[in-house]
This record gives C-alpha cells, sequence and structure tokens, in this order.
C-alpha cells in the first residue's frame, strides 16, 4: 500500500504492520481543507486485521497550521464550500457539513490499531485537534499547540474538546482554547498532552522500540484494552467492562489454543 493523494496532500503508506499517515504540503504548513478531511476520514478502510498501529506525521517545519485560511474567505478553495457560505445554509445542511468534517478526527480512538501522532513546530486548531485525536502524542523540541479558534469567533469543533478535557482537565482547556495561547513541548508533556518529548531525529527509533511490545501482544486484546480504557470510570459499570472484556479474551484464548474441557 502506497498512496498519495494530490489534491489532498496526505499520503498514506504500509510498511509492514504499521500504517504510515503522512501530512504532506509543507509549502502550506500542512493546512487543512475539507480534501484532506475527506482522505483522512477514508483511512479506516484500509486498515485490515493485520494492521497492528498507524502512525500520523507531516513534512516540513509543522505539523498543521490548522485550517486554510482561504476557507474563512467568500472565495474559499477551489472546488470546495466556503465556511463562511455555512452561515447560509439551513441547520441540517451545517450540521452535515462539520459531521463530515469530524469524521477524519473521531476514528483515531475507535479503531483497534494504536494510533500515534508525531508533532513537530506547529499544531494549530485543526491540527492540534488532528494530534490529539490519536491514542498517544509525542512532540518535538520545537512543537507548539494551540487553539486559536476563539479568536476567529469561532470554537473547535473536531473533536478536539474531549480528548484535551481528557488530558488535562476543565479549567485548564478552558484556559487554553479561551486564550488562544501556545503549549510548548515541555509544558505539553506536563499537562498530560504529550506523552514524552522526544527529538524530530530520534523518532524512528522510538516508533519501532514503543511497538515493538504492541505488534507482539495477541491483536484483540490490544482492541480490547483501548476500549476499556476509553471512558474509564470507577464503580461497577466499569468493573463490569472489565468483566465482559477479560470473558471475551479467555474465550479468545481458549479458541486459539484450545479448551482443556
Amino acid at each position: 500500500m502506497a498512496e498519495y493523494g494530490e489534491q489532498d496532500h496526505v499520503r498514506i503508506e504500509q510498511r509492514e504492520q504499521v500504517v504510515h499517515v503522512t501530512l504532506c504540503n509543507p509549502q502550506a504548513r500542512n493546512a487543512q481543507t475539507p480534501a484532506t478531511w475527506r482522505r483522512l476520514a477514508s483511512v479506516p478502510e484500509l486498515l485490515t486485521s493485520d494492521i497492528r498501529a498507524v502512525v500520523l506525521q507531516a513534512e516540513g517545519v509543522s505539523f498543521s497550521a490548522g485550517l486554510d485560511r482561504r476557507m474563512l474567505t467568500p472565495e474559499g478553495v477551489p472546488g470546495e464550500e466556503s465556511l463562511l457560505s455555512l452561515a447560509g445554509y439551513d441547520a441540517p445542511d451545517m450540521d452535515r457539513f462539520i459531521r463530515q468534517a469530524q469524521a477524519a478526527f473521531t476514528w483515531w480512538r475507535t479503531v483497534p490499531q494504536l494510533t500515534i501522532a508525531l508533532v513537530q513546530g506547529h499544531a494549530i486548531g485543526a491540527g492540534f485537534q488532528l494530534a490529539l485525536a490519536c491514542d498517544v502524542m509525542v512532540v518535538a523540541d520545537d512543537a507548539k499547540l494551540a487553539m486559536r479558534e476563539t479568536s476567529l469567533g469561532l470554537v473547535p469543533d473536531l473533536a478536539g474538546t474531549g480528548p484535551l478535557v481528557d488530558r488535562v482537565g476543565y479549567s485548564r482547556a478552558l484556559e487554553i482554547c479561551a486564550r488562544g495561547r501556545f503549549v510548548e513541548s515541555d509544558e505539553a508533556v506536563a499537562l498530560g498532552i504529550a506523552l514524552a518529548r522526544i527529538p524530530q531525529d530520534d523518532w524512528p527509533a522510538f516508533v519501532e522500540e514503543f511497538l515493538e511490545p504492541v505488534v507482539a501482544a495477541l491483536p484483540d486484546a490490544v482492541a480490547e484494552l483501548k476500549a476499556l480504557l476509553s471512558g474509564a470510570t470507577t464503580g461497577e459499570d466499569q468493573l463490569a467492562r472489565e468483566r465482559a472484556a477479560q470473558m471475551r479474551r479467555i474465550g479468545a484464548l481458549g479458541r486459539l489454543f484450545g479448551s482443556s474441557t
């Protein structure tokens, strides 16, 4: 598998059991358009059962400068609707447009595969939300993350608010988004937004080492673990989820190795 979309600027490659998704419009700092979102939303169709992880990264000095600013002009991006034109839509059509955009961001945590975002330079708005969509974020030394939507009179709407609150709590998430300030690499790690700060030259070695035990594990076990930890709570409901997941795993192991009963 090796696919590149000239209009959406997304390259998709499979290397053994890992799919690499790369934003490749460095001249525009990987600014995103609806074509980008449609392409990203199609990735799960390529994730066969032998794929164990998805690595998201970007070419150039910035991970993603966020929304292509042309989307905020009356002319918009050639072949795409301008966001300003949405003001003339009725509510169902506007909702449909946003829902389709969100589809590029919501699958990273729900697929069975483990997903990792590698972030360098600026990750702003849609870029920050795309990185937050993954199970794990790693930042380079120069990473600068920000939600700038309120400065444009908008709000983050690409599935990033929930993951941000999960990682830093309500008050800190509100402060980051309302002020639109930059969170640099050390703070991102300290707050739990990113798992680690790793120099960009060391990313290949980090990914290989990080994924080695994931690839070695039985695939359904990692998928069950993701589902179990996602939205985990305390109390009987979570205990019941643990029991149900473990019973499925025991049953699967029995089928795999042969039950003695």
